[in-house]
């Protein structure tokens, strides 16, 4: 990769540290005897897990700690690990539930997931499951590349799919622009785990947790830590704070009148 002219030292070091591999860093990290670890993602915290049974780990903001294995219990979580639970697999069945309310005589439904994170699987399940009693069929894609998320919503036309949900894996953030402009393309109303594909790209609507709460509770839990607390006696919080953003510019250009029950409910409205 290279580097651009005029890059920090910092930047460097970022992107030289995306060609290292995960375990090779927390190899590091363990060596340097930390008195607690933060993580963010879930393979990390699964591989950390195998790595240690000692050093305390706080969740920051992960999908689905129960669903996953990381802890045996939510209020009573067992070993080293605990912390804040983006509850994914409620929150993508919610999302496919706001799309039913959007339009609702949506029968076909696109799901774009990356399978290979541990944390899609689970949303994909519990959609599968609520899918039935919402009247919905699903269509779902799973996307390994930018170059798979083409194919996949021109499938889905075919396929006559009269909407989409995105799961919630980080590589919907950095191609956001890209889903956003496919589903303008094919005029397919689409739901979003993340503000950013609305706010910045031009989507539809997202329902997504606030993630700063998470943040803040993660550090009071490595804070009370430190003091020594363990993180069996710290149970695994949930999210209270949630976030319903909707473009209604979007809306317009799909031809969308959004339910006033729906509208009554968000939290941005893009106008």
């Amino acid at each position: 990769m290279g580097i651009q002219t005029g890059a920090t030292r910092h930047q460097v070091s970022l992107r030289r540290q995306r060609w290292r591999s995960l375990p090779a860093l927390i190899d590091e990290c363990l060596s340097s005897n930390p008195d607690v670890i933060a993580v963010t993602t879930t393979p990390a915290a699964q591989l950390l897990k195998k790595a240690t049974r000692t050093v305390p780990i706080v969740m920051v903001a992960l999908g689905d700690p129960l669903g996953t294995g990381l802890v045996d219990s939510v209020s009573k979580p067992n070993g080293n690990i605990t912390g804040m639970s983006l509850m994914v697999p409620e929150m993508a069945v919610k999302r496919l539930e706001l799309l039913k309310e959007l339009v609702p005589g949506i029968k076909r439904v696109l799901v774009l997931s990356y399978l290979a994170d541990p944390i899609a699987p689970l949303q994909v399940k519990a959609m599968e499951k609520a899918a039935p009693s919402l009247g919905l069929s699903l269509q779902v894609c799973d996307i390994w590349t930018a170059e798979d998320i083409p194919a996949a919503f021109n499938a889905a036309v075919d396929a006559r799919a009269e909407g989409a949900v995105i799961t919630e894996e980080s590589m919907f953030i950095v191609h956001r622009a890209q889903m956003t402009e496919l589903a303008a393309r094919y005029k397919l109303p689409a739901i979003y785990p993340f503000p950013l594909p609305v706010t910045d790209a031009n989507g539809l609507m997202a329902f997504a947790v606030k993630a700063p709460e998470l943040y803040r509770s993660a550090a009071a839990y490595v804070d009370r830590i430190l003091k020594g607390a363990k993180p069996s006696d710290l149970p695994v919080q949930q999210p209270t704070q949630f976030e319903l953003i909707i473009n209604l510019n979007v809306a317009k250009a799909l031809a969308l009148s959004i339910p006033p029950t729906v509208l009554a409910r968000a939290t941005e409205v893009i106008e």
